[in-house]
């Protein structure tokens, strides 16, 4: 009581004193505070008894005050005699000793506050830099103390200002080699420093030092305190705490420093750090959640997850703890985005190795329905949340291995999650089929070239699924019979297109193993098939007594090229930077020789496209969404392989287009067999879109859901053939109103 009587006394007399000037003013104070030292004899008084605080205070208000009054850069007395005397080398010593109790605290703010007031550079000066060096190594040594608070303040406040100029982290860059070397040299270690003689430091350079080049030359010895208390203060039972030294360690690791990123990945525990919550917060997740709250739950940034324990329980049962394992997730992510390039490397492949490859792997090779079920979907959240371009590298390396060479029917195991997760893409399972489908779905949507690449470019770099003859030879065929190849069938002769009976469409089983051969019609001067024949064929492949959509408004072809023109733009926005070739590799560059195979993952997809008539709805939705996708693709192989019906395929290969087309002749031997077939097929799709309600129940309903769903689909892909030729000859036109043009020309 005594104390602050006399504080309050002081401040009285401070204000009706004559203003002294402002050095003599910062020598009162501080030489008020070393007084203190001197004359008490009680150090269990708490500091804010005292009237520390208060000087301080008073003079950090001068060297604000001194710096406003000066020329910017300028260094004035006050702060010269900060420097001089070596006051936070002072301050350091009394707040690491904490006596009074409370100065830790105090000294803490007063570095924090100097650092944050001051505008001219402070920490290349030597005896700014080595304090705050030294008070860096004092946070975060106990849990839950209480000076946490001004701790992480003073942290960040230090990362802020290595943001600024980010060549003075060096300085934090502590070596162990040399503070051994020092340390033996003086012969007793560290020097003690006597608070009570503050004026007798001797005059040291004052002018700013630069970083010394043994942190370059020995990175490995390095310390990087200033990280190693971040991480500690992480581990805070106070959340607020934690995300501040989260949001500490997202600035230090931006800095663009070399020999900084690599003490930061090889002599910090960071990644340690981000790979243990992960797997800490995935294993807290329940074995069993609904596929559908995992990919319904709202998305959570970081730091920002306000929850409330009773309405996420009343929710589904692991709310919170999905909650808290996407939120740590998306930090993962964020701070390996915002890394400097080589430390996001190194972080993205400590999650990879540690988090992926131990903690997910097994979870998804198991052999449990409900495992696999849940495992996938959280995989899929993953998939969809990851951004950063480090990371998304590698969990697709960790899904589909590193390899982009040819792949081979026998190598196909040789990545055994990538196998294993395409062949889910036909479990007996549907919701593992549909779920690991949609996962591939966002896959595929990722902007990163070696997904593509590994799934289906690469077998398709030698077009060798087209069949191995001479232009020459072909050309010289194509002349035979009035500029017709002798066995060309036009699309009017071809059986999918005519009107025959079914006995004769189906009495030649030639059509169902390849696509309508070339002919001079269909085929432009630069080898490129007419993108209206192309429309057509695909418009043209369900036979009239299989259509339904024309009786329902709503379902024509105009919206599928609207939402084909927007998805084509789309995918060139991503694959722009990817340097696909614009046009077919030439046929004399191709090893057409080699044997083709169309790969594991479409192979599984033609297989699922040719079973569409068996397969459940939801089924056949998720894999025509998926090979659309495909489609859209601006890969010149790609296209041509998916969108081109006169290409002549090679013995033993399919297409997409073939593999319909084989669709289609089963399709045609069967209706023949379903009585009313017409009038219950527009009944099953009035159903599905709502018009009619849900009454008695219809025979054969799957087969006439996979009729729909094909209908559809060859409209989706007619769309997209079109969009994307309109969009390799012209980029200004309306491509809506192009094709209303040449349907009202025909």
């Amino acid at each position: 009581m005594f104390s602050k009587f006399t504080s309050i006394l002081q401040h009285a007399v401070e204000a009706l004193a004559p203003s002294l000037p402002l050095q003599e003013d910062f020598v009162y104070h501080w030489k008020a505070i070393t007084h203190y030292y001197i004359e008490t004899s009680d150090d269990k008084a708490p500091v804010t008894d005292t009237n520390i605080p208060s000087h301080l205070e008073q003079m950090l208000d001068i060297l604000t005050q001194e710096e406003r009054e000066r020329e910017s850069g300028e260094t004035g007395p006050c702060m010269e005699y900060l420097l001089h005397h070596k006051i936070l080398e002072t301050l350091y010593t009394l707040g690491k000793a904490d006596c009074p109790p409370g100065m830790k605290q105090q000294v803490l703010s007063f570095y924090t506050k100097l650092l944050g007031r001051i505008r001219q550079p402070l920490l290349p000066h030597i005896n700014v830099h080595r304090p705050v060096q030294k008070l860096i190594r004092l946070c975060g040594e106990v849990l839950a103390a209480p000076t946490e608070n001004e701790e992480i303040q003073f942290l960040c406040t230090v990362c802020a200002k290595l943001k600024q100029d980010p060549y003075l982290v060096n300085f934090f860059l502590e070596n162990k080699t040399k503070k051994l070397e020092a340390s033996k040299d003086s012969g007793a270690g560290l020097v003690k420093e006597d608070p009570c003689s503050p004026d007798t430091g001797q005059n040291q350079n004052q002018t700013p030092t630069s970083p010394s080049p043994v942190h370059s030359t020995l990175p490995n010895n390095d310390n990087y305190n200033l990280v190693s208390s971040l991480l500690n203060l992480t581990k805070s039972p106070d959340g607020r705490i934690v995300v501040k030294a989260c949001e500490g360690l997202m600035l230090v690791v931006s800095l663009p420093e070399p020999a900084a990123a690599k003490c930061l990945t090889e002599n910090t525990e960071l990644s340690q750090l981000l790979t243990d919550r992960l797997a800490q917060f995935y294993r807290a997740l329940p074995q069993s959640m609904d596929p559908l709250d995992i990919e319904t739950v709202e998305s959570v940034n970081w730091g920002l997850d306000v929850y409330n324990l009773k309405e996420d329980a009343a929710a589904f049962a692991g709310k919170r703890a999905l909650i808290s394992f996407l939120s740590w997730l998306d930090y993962c992510d964020q701070l390996i985005k915002e890394a400097q390039k080589t430390a996001a490397a190194v972080l993205a492949r400590a999650v990879r190795e540690r988090f992926f490859v131990a903690v997910m792997e097994p979870q998804l090779m198991q052999t449990s329905e409900v495992g696999i079920l849940t495992s996938t979907a959280l995989l899929n959240r993953i998939i969809r949340q990851v951004t950063s371009e480090a990371l998304l590298q590698e969990t697709v390396y960790f899904l589909l291995g590193e390899e982009t060479g040819p792949e081979t029917l026998a190598g196909i195991t040789q990545h055994p999650l990538r196998h294993r997760l395409i062949e889910h893409c036909d479990h007996l399972s549907d919701e593992i089929s549909i779920m690991t489908l949609r996962l591939f779905e966002h896959l595929l949507q990722k902007p990163c070239q070696h997904i593509l690449q590994n799934l289906v470019l690469r077998c398709l770099e030698e077009r060798n699924y087209i069949e191995n003859k001479q232009q020459e030879e072909r050309e010289e065929r194509e002349h035979m019979e009035n500029g017709q190849p002798h066995d060309a069938v036009d699309l009017e002769e071809d059986p999918l297109f005519s009107d025959l009976s079914p006995d004769n469409r189906l009495s030649s089983p030639d059509w169902l193993s390849c696509s309508p051969p070339p002919s001079t019609e269909h085929t432009k001067p630069d080898g490129k098939t007419e993108v209206h024949k192309i429309v057509n064929s695909f418009l043209c492949l369900v036979p009239d007594e299989a259509k339904s959509s024309y009786q329902v408004e709503g379902t024509g072809y105009d919206t599928y090229l609207r939402d084909a023109h927007r998805q084509f733009r789309d995918y060139c926005g991503v694959c722009q930077r990817w340097d696909w070739r614009s046009s077919p590799k030439s046929f004399e560059k191709c090893n057409l020789d080699s044997p083709f195979f169309e790969g594991h993952f479409l192979k599984v997809l033609f297989d699922r496209m040719g079973r569409i008539l068996d397969q459940p709805y939801d089924v056949n939705l998720q894999v025509t969404s998926v090979l659309s996708k495909l489609s859209l693709l601006p890969h010149a192989h790609l296209h041509e392989y998916l969108l081109d019906p006169y290409i002549n395929l090679a013995p033993g290969c399919r297409s997409l287009f073939s593999v319909i087309v084989r669709v289609v002749g089963d399709l045609m031997l069967r209706t023949h067999h379903i009585p009313e077939f017409t009038p219950k097929l527009l009944l099953v799709r009035k159903r599905l879109l709502g018009l009619e309600p849900e009454g008695m129940s219809v025979d054969h309903v799957t087969l006439l859901e996979g009729v729909i769903v094909l209908e559809e689909f060859c409209k989706e892909l007619a769309a997209i053939a079109f969009v994307k030729f309109h969009a390799s000859v012209s980029t200004s036109p309306d491509p809506l109103a192009t094709v209303h043009r040449k349907q009202t020309d025909e």
